[in-house]
């Protein structure tokens, strides 16, 4: 990934003292190679996906993205990845089978090298079930304790985990299966209530705040508030246990992603705690990090664990869309999106350097100029026609120049498309392909918020000089499709028809018997798009909706 170059180490010490300890002692090991390598004169690479060993990956559902998308990215670079028969994870209509999970990883833990898990799976069931279990304290209790046993049988293991904190969304919507039922109905209430209660405690209310705050506390009544407050924590102290066992070295990385969060709300309330807590296990992050994101966290921890086990230190530099661009703080965030990304990449195990001319990726991040989140494309469909936005503002225009002057300088380009909440900049992606540059990207991600983009793109750009062309070339047909066909035009489309043709919106959330013709008419009009914006792809797919909703697809070629 490296060259052997005297300007290469001088950049190398150069980003030394922005970085911690850990990324020290990464370099060390990785100057000693170095010059080991020109002693004994041997130009063979000095890593390899063989070199590396088998690792295991536990998602934390079978989504899509979750499972198999993230796995064809590691398996595209060569190594040996191995996941659970997906009937053991959770999905749209059950809530995964831990048990069974943790006997899977008894299993195959002797044999492996590393191990990537996430601790929803093994502890609730997945994602979507730590929103909503039943969990009793004494089953809570034996599942952690499966990660120490996990440690003590097998003391060669790298153990990387994943966990969240719960989300607080800014209101519930009918057909939605990722909340308590009475979210639907009070998730607006309760989070105005946790809103106030975040921020009186960080500064202070007003006092028409702090008459609001007693009525949200009114408006919610005392069973939900029991139930959602008492599983949060529940959920906190599990957290703060997986905390204690990465002190200890029973896990040797842990992430904590905050989920669709918000600058003032019981997420960011948590947080604070947990960071708390941190300070006072001595907890570095070097062990353990805190940021804003989920999905993403399983292709970053994959990262982690192959940079470890070749001892490989990539280089990315990373450079913004004028305007408001590394200081943009996104939809479901709170934190700069800048923030976000040098965390990411500390996860991942690389290194952010300041220019492209020695970086193993240039990701390029296309934000909104005033730092804005564009809605979600059609996030509430209705019978009016989906009319996609093809025209480009100055921000897009200067952003695709940017695009082409990257690749037309010979660099490894990466694009994170964030400028909608939701989806691609269907006005971005039209200029890259009339300047036939789609395929000549080396990576492409913007498929959901903004960390779930920016890391992905991280993540998979960090590994394309591992792959094949035509391995490279799949994986950007397939995030084409999802995230600029279906995410900001088909999805849409079918929406509207969903709504002239049945009289109700909420088919969008929740497909039920409506699954048929969503999937139908998904395939039609995905086929219709690929070939008229993508016509070296086959359209021999069909479109699946395996959460039976409208929310996430499936493309599976034949």
């Amino acid at each position: 990934m490296l060259e052997y170059s005297k300007s290469n180490v001088h950049e190398l010490w150069r980003s030394l003292k922005k970085y911690e300890k850990v990324y020290a002692m990464r370099c060390v090991e990785l100057l000693k190679r170095k010059f080991m390598l020109l002693l004994t004169a041997f130009l063979l690479p000095w890593c390899s996906a063989q070199a590396g060993g088998r690792i295991l990956f536990i998602p934390h559902d079978d989504r899509p993205i979750s499972y198999h998308q993230t796995g064809e990215v590691v398996e595209a670079a060569g190594y040996d990845l191995v996941l659970p028969p997906k009937e053991l994870l959770s999905n749209a209509t059950n809530m995964g089978h831990p048990q069974e999970l943790w006997q899977w990883l008894r299993e195959n833990a002797p044999k492996a090298k590393s191990a990537v898990i996430a601790s929803d799976s093994m502890l609730y069931g997945g994602l979507i079930p730590s929103r909503k279990h039943e969990v009793s304290q004494a089953e809570m209790t034996e599942r952690l304790e499966n990660f120490k046993r996990l440690r003590q049988d097998n003391p060669h293991l790298h153990i990387y985990v994943f966990d969240s904190l719960m989300r607080t969304p800014y209101q519930g919507w009918g057909g939605n299966i990722e909340e308590p039922a009475y979210y639907e109905q009070y998730g607006a209430d309760i989070f105005q209530y946790t809103r106030l209660l975040d921020k009186g405690e960080i500064g202070k209310l007003s006092a028409a705040e702090k008459r609001d705050l007693q009525a949200y506390e009114k408006a919610i009544p005392q069973e939900c508030q029991k139930d959602w407050f008492g599983r949060r924590a529940k959920n906190l102290a599990a957290t703060k246990a997986l905390m204690d066992m990465t002190a200890l070295g029973t896990i040797d990385y842990l992430i904590l992603g905050r989920d669709d969060n918000a600058p003032l709300c019981q997420t960011h309330r948590e947080n604070r705690e947990i960071l708390a807590y941190a300070e006072k296990k001595n907890l570095p992050k070097s062990k353990f990090q805190s940021m804003p994101g989920i999905d993403e966290f399983n292709i970053l921890l994959l990262n982690r664990a192959i940079n470890d086990m070749t001892r490989n230190i990539p280089f990315v530099c990373v450079r913004y869309a004028p305007g408001k661009g590394g200081d943009t703080v996104p939809d479901f965030s709170d934190e700069k999106i800048s923030e976000s990304v040098e965390a990411a990449l500390k996860i991942a195990g690389g290194l952010q350097v300041r220019t492209p001319k020695r970086a193993d990726l240039l990701l390029l991040v296309n934000t909104e100029q005033k730092g804005r989140t564009i809605e979600t494309h059609n996030a509430m469909p209705t019978e009016a026609d989906f009319v996609p936005d093809l025209k480009a503002d100055k921000g897009t225009e200067a952003f695709a120049k940017m695009v082409e002057d990257a690749v037309n300088a010979g660099y490894p380009v990466g694009v994170a498309d964030i400028k909608y909440a939701n989806g691609a900049d269907n006005a971005l992606l039209n200029i890259l392909e009339q300047k036939n540059l789609l395929f000549k990207l080396k990576t492409y991600s913007g498929w959901n918020t903004a960390t779930n983009s920016t890391g992905f793109a991280l993540g998979t750009g960090m590994l394309t000089g591992k792959m094949t062309n035509a391995a490279k070339d799949y994986l950007l047909a397939v995030r084409y499709l999802d995230d600029w066909a279906y995410q900001a035009n088909v999805r849409s489309q079918v929406g509207t028809e969903l709504v002239r043709n049945f009289g109700s919106y909420k088919y969008y959330y929740k497909l039920d018997d409506k699954l048929a013709f969503a999937e139908k008419r998904n395939t039609e009009l995905m086929r219709d798009f690929a070939g008229k914006h993508m016509p070296n792809i086959s359209v021999d797919f069909t479109v699946k909706n395996p959460w039976l909703r409208m929310f996430e697809c499936d493309v599976v070629f034949r």
